[in-house]
């Protein structure tokens, strides 16, 4: 790995194995202080490693939203990845890998369960991930591997819009949270790669038994691209290069450390995009709409320990969901049954998989799927079948490109090449149904989920009721503008950009006034600026297009509560209750309500239902601790206002409440310090 980048930055990552343990434990608890912390998930201990051969470390690096045409190893000229080419040198290159989804949570899911979105039922952002899965993580822990995961994004956070992926974890870097006043998205939402990587190594400084297995997840290359000096100004051009060179500076760095202390011969390194992104081409920009290659050909390296193998370029397609079993295989661990992808390491031997069963082509073929369009505007689900030299997307309008002659997709063939088209949309439903399992009741997103969604730039819905069957006719290719310019208005919100987000959302409604969520974010928008009287018509608008939406229902009552109207505002609880039952937020929300209207009982009975679902909600324990001690219940208003205090210990009116119920109990040292803490947390007004 000598070759090193000509614009690596003066910064590198730091390198923890040059400070005696106790000083790298010190800096590290000071570093995670000042990032806030890091949210760790304690496991069990892992079964002793058995007596076999040494087991190989992993290391599994994902690069969100990452094109395949960025990279030198792939035949890029544009000069990014001068680190990420060295190392393919060493390794083993795919030339054709694919995503399942081109969105991160479900195509993640799928690279570590090695299961497909029909079985796996992970197939749009913010799907749970069932605990019935074979997850990778947790296989490896369960033969003895010290397993750890740091991401780059609270898209994978388990605590909100990934959970379940932190099974087999003995630590899960993630503790995200919504971006406050003064707070850049790097210190709230998302983390720079060079803090990402400082945690890994940080972890590993101080977890040095082997085997490990490290998941490290860099989220920079995925929009709004914004890369750190001197990358910003050396690509002010193409930001989204810059993204990508600055994302390979720290991966060199990161391989420069493993270098050093010997942790690089002994260890598999998987490098792997999850979904790539769209800059125009077939319509689309940024990913999650479409299946061609812009978004689904992903990068993907495999080097292994020794550096056998190296150099190597396989031309067959390769799955992401393949990477799983692989890693397995490479730790000498069989996959268990329920992994549906296989293996790709007997393709690096030499050898060829087992012969398919009778009538399936040779060369396997690659499957993916998107909902997101069915899910958030209610228009056709998209699935796509490589095989061959074809690629075919089955839609309302099917596709058929020969990519041999035709790699940008630019020429559709199914009008002209019926037969083709039907034998590959027959092959494509057959393998739909043989991996597919019994769907269960489709969770709800919850909108906490959906909140920091947004703040991702993702547009996000919980109602079924715009997928009805007349709508999911309509074909994403006809209303792909229609979708760029909603969730250019999104990541125009979240940046502040109030002017334009209202302006694109006023146009995209023009263009397609039947998209409920349309309404729903057009309605929040003019509300979070006070415009209440012209946001009540466009919420009621998304009430009556999405009437299952307890988002929706919720928006509506809220802003009825700012225009005084509590008994409007109470129907709209009740029905945003009725839509999203296992919702804290809106349980909350409708005791609110009742405690206002003072319907002691019902609101009583709402807090205690929002705290069933979750014991730690702040505003529950806080609202419900000041209503029993003015009900005169002092005493059990306390442990609720300790509880909140517990979740938001900077909440000058929480110490402010638990002083009154202190004082109530004539506990007057301990309200004396709580009000003391509520004047020091209070903000004081400008002199």
């Amino acid at each position: 790995m000598s070759n090193r980048s000509s614009h690596r930055p003066a910064w590198r990552v730091l390198d923890f194995f040059q400070l005696p343990m106790q000083s790298a434990w010190s800096f590290l608890v000071a570093l995670v202080l000042v990032c806030a912390g890091a949210a760790a998930t304690p496991r069990s201990a892992p079964h002793a490693p058995s007596g076999k051969a040494k087991a190989p470390n992993i290391i599994l690096i994902t690069l969100d939203t990452t094109r395949a045409d960025r990279m030198g190893f792939l035949g890029s000229t544009r000069g990014l990845t001068p680190n990420l080419d060295a190392l393919a040198a060493h390794s083993v290159v795919f030339t054709r890998a694919y995503a399942q989804v081109p969105l991160t949570t479900p195509s993640h899911a799928a690279l570590l369960t090695g299961t497909y979105p029909q079985f796996s039922h992970t197939e749009d952002l913010g799907s749970p991930l069932a605990k019935d899965l074979p997850y990778l993580p947790d296989l490896l822990h369960r033969h003895g591997y010290h397993t750890a995961a740091f991401v780059g994004a609270q898209i994978l956070d388990p605590a909100s819009t990934a959970r379940g992926f932190e099974r087999g974890f003995d630590f899960y870097d993630a503790n995200f949270h919504p971006r406050k006043p003064g707070e850049s998205r790097y210190q709230s939402v998302e983390r720079r790669a060079a803090d990402v990587a400082d945690h890994a190594m940080g972890w590993l400084s101080r977890h040095q038994q082997t085997p490990f297995f490290i998941w490290i997840h860099f989220y920079d290359p995925h929009d709004p691209y914004d890369p750190p000096e001197p990358f910003k100004t050396h690509y002010a051009s193409a930001p989204y290069d810059g993204e990508i060179a600055y994302t390979d500076s720290v991966v060199g760095s990161l391989l420069e450390i493993l270098q050093k202390h010997g942790l690089y011969q002994n260890t598999v390194i998987a490098i792997a995009a999850d979904h790539g992104e769209a800059f125009g081409e077939h319509g689309e920009e940024r990913h999650g709409m479409f299946l061609y290659d812009e978004t689904i050909h992903v990068p993907l390296l495999l080097k292994l320990p020794e550096e056998r193998s190296a150099g190597k370029r396989l031309e067959e397609r390769v799955a992401l969901a393949d990477v799983a079993p692989s890693l397995l295989e490479a730790a000498g661990i069989t996959a268990p049954p329920t992994m549906q992808a296989h293996s790709f390491l007997p393709l690096i031997g030499g050898t060829k998989p087992p012969p398919e069963e009778k009538g399936k082509m040779q060369e396997p073929a690659i499957y993916s799927a998107t909902d997101y369009g069915y899910r958030t505007f209610g228009w056709a689900k998209l699935r796509s079948w490589r095989v061959g030299k074809y690629l075919y997307v089955q839609a309302p309008k099917r596709e058929l490109y020969d990519q041999a002659s035709d790699p940008g997709a630019l020429q559709n063939l199914a009008a002209s090449s019926k037969a083709v088209a039907d034998t590959l949309d027959a092959q494509l439903d057959d393998f739909q149904k043989k991996t597919s399992s019994a769907e269960s009741s489709q969770a709800k997103l919850d909108p906490a989920q959906a909140e920091k969604l947004r703040a991702l730039g993702y547009l996000a819905t919980d109602s079924s009721a715009a997928s009805s069957d007349n709508k999911a006719l309509v074909d994403p290719k006809d209303k792909i503008e229609v979708a760029n310019k909603f969730h250019q208005a999104i990541i125009n919100l979240e940046e502040n950009r109030y002017d334009e987000a209202v302006a694109e959302l006023r146009e995209a409604l023009r263009m397609a006034p039947d998209v409920g969520s349309g309404y729903l974010e057009l309605g929040r928008a003019l509300a979070e600026h006070q415009q209440y009287q012209e946001a009540l018509p466009v919420l009621r608008l998304a009430t009556e297009k999405m009437p299952d939406s307890g988002m929706a229902h919720f928006e509506l009552g809220r802003t009825l509560i700012k225009t005084g109207q509590w008994e409007a505002a109470l129907t709209e609880m009740k029905a945003a209750v009725v839509c999203t039952p296992n919702s804290a937020l809106m349980h909350f929300a409708l005791a609110t309500v009742y405690t206002h209207l003072k319907h002691v009982p019902e609101a009583t009975g709402e807090y205690e239902r929002a705290l069933e679902i979750d014991p730690d909600h702040f505003q529950s324990n806080l609202a419900y601790g000041r209503l029993l001690f003015v009900e005169g219940h002092p005493e059990d208003a306390l442990p609720r206002l300790l509880r909140a205090i517990k979740a938001d210990p900077e909440s000058a009116k929480a110490h402010a409440f638990l002083a009154d119920a202190y004082e109530q109990l004539g506990q007057t040292e301990n309200a004396s310090q709580e009000r003391a803490k509520a004047a020091q947390l209070k903000p004081q007004p400008p002199e």
